[in-house]
């Protein structure tokens, strides 16, 4: 339900003269100190074509939020102010990348972060690959921490291919409990978490990491495993090492055989993913588990509570989905590794969290928590704040008629080997019934 007060705020709104008012709106979700912050990172520092931060931070979304390309970015510059170049929208973008960085990261969190009764804090934590134009593979990776509660981003970073899923990257501190796959299934990653004081709940690689039991002898989930029955939970203690015996975590292993039927789809993925060969008899046996590692204590949280709380995981994977298929935060529009490229993935997510923002400011934080029975997800509010936030950005409704001559000037075709397509002077000698000396200021095809 939407809030009274932002019913009220909505009906005694006034009217709006021109495309900077129509901006400034946006600029709500944003910190009060843009501006000031334009200037102490460099992004802004003097006026000529564009005469303001506010201005300036209309050319990042209309490139990075929008995705439009860097001529229409100058076109739509050109029609709301004064005439400027791609080159020159380039050149001013360049140097916004620590700007718009420094931005991203006084944005987070949204709001403050309550932590439940006993203390606890669930962060679903989880990464996503990003891809420059006409790669074959990864170029950077997405980074993100989610409160599971409230469903709002805590943390939210982009790195380079290089870097791995670790916990290591996160800020966790005593009562959080980081929720993962098993990607981060990891002795060092999982040590340094606990070092810190967070607990636990992960996805079992059992194949990454090497097992023992409460006494520290090695373990065999096979063995262990094989006489429990189908759609039961078994719990194990075990303790966890790194290959080199340097970092070790104790807790418990809470395993759920799949049915026959689940068992046998998710055999046959495995078989998928082993690209050489067939994969190993212990490997095929445990691809039939649910297995699910944490240190908080049976007495704590049920082995059941567990496994119910990581089917729960499944909500930042939407999220993800949700920035890729409603703002194409995975199509990256620029050089990978080059200052658009730093300025567009960051403007990116900046433009993200303003729509988290938004929709959080106009419909409140209970509309979408998961504390409760929702009625709905956040996808379809998404792409109807999207289509709202576009006009602003653009500023179509304030476009200057006078400005289309310096527009097409500015979108023109620069020169090049293949020349747009023309109807041949025979042809239109024959449609028009004149010579070539009179064709002047006829039509011609694009």
């Amino acid at each position: 339900m939407i809030p009274a007060s932002c019913k009220e705020k909505h009906t005694m709104q006034l009217p709006l003269t021109d495309a900077d008012t129509l901006f400034e709106e946006l600029l709500q979700d944003l910190p009060p100190t843009v501006s000031q912050m334009a200037r102490e990172f460099k992004a802004f520092v003097r006026a000529k074509k564009v005469k303001t931060p506010e201005h300036l931070l209309r050319v990042v979304l209309l490139y990075c939020g929008l995705d439009k390309p860097l001529r229409e970015v100058a076109g739509t510059f050109t029609a709301l102010y004064e005439s400027i170049t791609d080159q020159s929208v380039a050149e001013r973008l360049r140097a916004c990348g620590p700007w718009v960085k420094a931005l991203l990261r006084q944005m987070l969190p949204m709001s403050a972060v309550a932590t439940l009764p006993q203390g606890l804090r669930f962060l679903v934590i989880d990464a996503s690959c990003i891809q420059a134009p006409g790669a074959t593979g990864t170029d950077y990776r997405l980074h993100i921490a989610m409160d599971l509660v409230s469903l709002q981003f805590v943390e939210v970073f982009v790195s380079d291919v290089h870097t791995g899923e670790t916990l290591k990257h996160f800020t966790l501190a005593p009562g959080d409990v980081a929720m993962t796959d098993r990607g981060y299934a990891h002795a060092q990653g999982m040590s340094d978490a606990v070092k810190r004081g967070a607990a636990l709940i992960v996805r079992l690689n059992p194949l990454s990491v090497v097992l023992g039991d409460a006494l520290g002898q090695s373990l065999s989930l096979r063995a262990a495993l094989q006489r429990q029955k189908s759609a039961t939970i078994r719990t194990l203690e075990v303790v966890i090492r790194s290959s080199d015996g340097q970092d070790e975590v104790r807790g418990w292993v809470h395993a759920y055989r799949l049915n026959a039927e689940q068992a046998g789809r998710a055999r046959h993925k495995c078989r998928q993913r082993h690209k050489k060969g067939t994969p190993k008899v212990e490997t095929l046996y445990l691809a039939g588990w649910v297995l699910v590692f944490t240190t908080l204590a049976p007495t704590v949280l049920s082995a059941q509570t567990i496994m119910a709380l990581y089917r729960c995981r499944w909500q930042v994977e939407l999220a993800i989905k949700r920035w890729k298929s409603v703002l194409d935060v995975d199509a990256l529009r620029a050089k990978v590794h080059s200052p658009l490229a730093e300025v567009w993935l960051h403007g990116k997510l900046l433009y993200a969290l303003m729509l988290e923002r938004r929709m959080r400011r106009q419909l409140g934080d209970r509309w979408g928590r998961l504390d409760h029975e929702r009625l709905s997800t956040w996808w379809r509010v998404w792409g109807m704040l999207k289509d709202e936030m576009a006009p602003m950005i653009t500023g179509a409704l304030f476009w200057r008629e006078d400005a289309w001559v310096a527009c097409l000037k500015v979108l023109a075709e620069r020169p090049r080997r293949r020349k747009l397509q023309q109807l041949p002077p025979e042809a239109i000698d024959l449609l028009y019934g004149c010579d070539a000396s009179q064709q002047e200021g006829m039509p011609m095809a694009a």
